[in-house]
């Protein structure tokens, strides 16, 4: 299996964001960053990051065009 994790800390996908913890916290709370819940730790799916990211990248190009 491949060295790279799977998932994300917030901490992580914040930093690889370039937002804040706090604002990173508020949109897996709100839902605009996909993200799961195991026990206590809140994760982001690798994958499910790079998908909205790409998703918006496809919005933002299809209202330019």
């Amino acid at each position: 299996m491949d060295e790279e994790k799977l998932t994300l800390t917030v901490d992580e996908a914040a930093a690889a964001l370039g937002i804040g913890r706090t604002l990173a916290y508020e949109k897996c709370r709100t839902g605009e960053l996909p993200s799961l819940k195991i026990g206590r730790r809140i994760l982001i799916s690798r994958v499910a990051l790079q998908r909205m990211l790409e998703e918006c990248g496809a919005a933002k190009r299809a209202t330019v065009e």
